[in-house]
């Protein structure tokens, strides 16, 4: 895919200086940043600046992991920019600490960028995550950025299932509290599941996943990211 603002092929992976090496110093650093999570601020406005895409793929035979970000113009949602960044998997796979795997890449292809990536919707959750802190919140409050997570499971969380229109809304919930918004983006199609990276509310974060959804059930943000570190991971 061409793109009005290229950039060069994968840059490496460099693992931050610090970066936990096993789950007991994992679980040490979320607790650290969940408390810098912001949560009352209504991010900026679906269809202005740039709204850009993260995702992560795996090869699990070689130990490497591809990232990819893509920068959407966020009014007509063409492609800005896009950058990729390929390395070896340094930490574990543990449930509820995944971000500590996929960050390290995460960041690197980020800070490829010479574009504003603008509000930053993540493959996955911001605080509908048992800890209240997924790799949405993480990637938020490590860069500051307002961001969001659309995931396509509920993972551990109950709801009821919304109207069938395109648009429907119905919370996400872990007990009573409400953790996020199972959203219909396809009439008559299962919906995502949408929550608060940082930065950002929750009627907003909705606002911008139905902007970015105009012809499929996931965001282009989603399928633009996850095609390209696929790519990324086969050329290596």
């Amino acid at each position: 895919m061409s793109t009005p603002n290229p950039l060069p092929g994968p840059v490496p992976v460099t693992v931050p200086s610090g970066w936990p090496a096993d789950e007991a110093a994992a679980r040490s650093v979320q607790d650290a940043l969940r408390a810098r999570v912001i949560l009352d601020e209504p991010g900026p406005e679906p269809g202005v600046g740039h709204v850009t895409g993260v995702d992560v793929a795996y090869d699990d035979e070689r130990d490497v992991v591809a990232a990819a970000v893509v920068v959407l113009d966020a009014d007509g949602l063409g492609v800005v920019q896009e950058a990729t960044a390929v390395g070896r998997v340094t930490f574990p796979y543990v449930p509820g600490l995944l971000a500590f795997r996929e960050l390290p890449a995460v960041l690197a292809a980020l800070d490829a960028l010479t574009v504003d990536p603008g509000l930053v919707v993540c493959d996955g959750y911001g605080i509908a995550h048992p800890r209240r802190f997924g790799l949405a919140s993480h990637l938020g409050v490590l860069t500051g950025r307002p961001t969001i997570g659309v995931a396509k499971n509920p993972f551990t969380f109950a709801y009821e299932a919304p109207a069938a229109e395109r648009g429907a809304v119905a919370p996400l919930r872990d007990g009573t509290e409400e953790v996020g918004s199972a959203v219909r983006t396809r009439t008559g199609v299962k919906p995502v599941f949408v929550s608060v990276g940082h930065r950002v509310g929750l009627a907003v974060a909705r606002a911008h996943v139905l902007h970015l959804t105009p012809r499929y059930r996931l965001p282009e943000t989603t399928r633009r990211a996850d095609a390209l570190c696929r790519e990324a991971l086969r050329a290596t």
